[in-house]
This record gives C-alpha cells, structure tokens and sequence, in this order.
C-alpha cells in the first residue's frame, strides 16, 4: 500500500500546473456515484440562475451573512 503522506508530499513538491493536472486526472478517477437532482431541485437552481441573469435576484454580501452567522453561534477562530 502506498503511503498518503508520502505520495501528499510529492504531490506538493509539483509546480501548480501539475498538481491542477493531478486534481483532475484523480478526481476523474474516482467513479461517479452523486445521485441525478430530483426535477424540483433542477428547477429551483434554474429560477435561482434566472433571477441572478436577469438581475432580479435579492443577492446579500458574504459580509453580511458572515455578521449574522456569527451572532447565532459566536465568534469562530479563522486560524
């Protein structure tokens, strides 16, 4: 069995273009069992889009919902 550890720390030592080819090529490696979107779900991500392109979408900043996320479970540590 090869070594995780081993084979992480090779993966590092390759320029960013190789490890982006690496993630790749391991990601298509890997079979591809994610069940299909229910037709709802299908849906609602296309309205969502829509409504986005078509600029009619309420968006709220990151910001925003970061300060709120914050004051329901306190402050995270962002080491």
């Amino acid at each position: 069995m090869v070594d995780f550890k081993a084979v992480l720390d090779a993966a590092r030592q390759l320029t960013e273009e190789e490890q982006l080819r690496l993630s790749d090529m391991l990601r298509d490696s890997v079979p591809n069992q994610v069940e299909p979107l229910h037709e709802e779900w299908d849906a609602e991500i296309e309205r969502r889009v829509s409504a986005v392109n078509d600029e009619t979408a309420v968006l709220t900043s990151w910001d925003v919902i970061r300060d709120r996320a914050l004051k329901r479970i306190g402050p995270v540590d962002d080491r």
